[in-house]
């Protein structure tokens, strides 16, 4: 059925939601994401046995209660994994060629069953790759807050991003066949040093 045919206007733009490319990020700005994501018992059971984590201090409630908390805690990779998980429709969303790494991982206060994770973003430094070009690195810092603004959780994080010309012609190249590998010739996997030990 056409547009013409239902009522529509005709289309003369389409828009992709995205992430940004490299140089749409500017050190200093504060990213905030929403919704927020209330967590539940069942995110902390299935999270936690899924990833054979067989801790008790987020699978025994009665064992809980007799520890300093006095309950079961949410799975501090949980929380972790959603701080991030929040950031990429916002920010990293087909723009990101590679997560290089963490530093400076923290939880500086419990996260329980029924609290509400808000997470934002700050960026923190940007720099083009001396080794890959057309993307670049940034480095961005995580921070999770609860209901009442108290801090869980913070990362500092590494990414290798496209810059926008090189991304762009990417998204436009022919998909591969499925179970092919897609690289060019003499390219390897991004590696950590990239996002470290690269000199300008």
């Amino acid at each position: 059925m056409t547009g013409e045919s239902i009522g529509l206007p005709e289309v003369h733009r389409e828009v992709l939601q995205r992430g940004l490319w490299f140089e749409e990020f500017e050190p200093g700005t504060r990213y905030l994401h929403r919704p927020g994501r209330t967590v539940t018992e069942a995110d902390n059971v299935l999270f936690t046995t899924l990833t054979m984590n067989t801790q008790s201090l987020h699978l025994d409630a009665a064992w809980a209660e007799t520890q300093p908390f006095g309950e079961r805690l949410m799975n501090s990779m949980f929380t972790l994994a959603t701080i991030v998980g929040a950031s990429v429709a916002q920010l990293t969303q087909g723009t990101i060629v590679a997560n290089l790494g963490f530093t400076e991982v923290a939880f500086p206060a419990p996260l329980y069953h029924g609290d509400t994770l808000y997470s934002e973003t700050v960026v923190v430094e940007v720099r083009e790759s001396a080794s890959r070009p057309g993307q670049g690195i940034v480095t961005l810092q995580h921070v999770g807050r609860n209901q009442d603004g108290v801090e869980v959780a913070r990362a500092r994080r590494s990414v290798l991003m496209w810059m926008r010309e090189a991304g762009q012609r990417q998204t436009e190249a022919p998909t591969p066949r499925r179970g092919a590998v897609h690289r060019g010739r003499g390219d390897s996997a991004p590696s950590p040093h990239d996002g470290t030990d690269e000199e300008e």
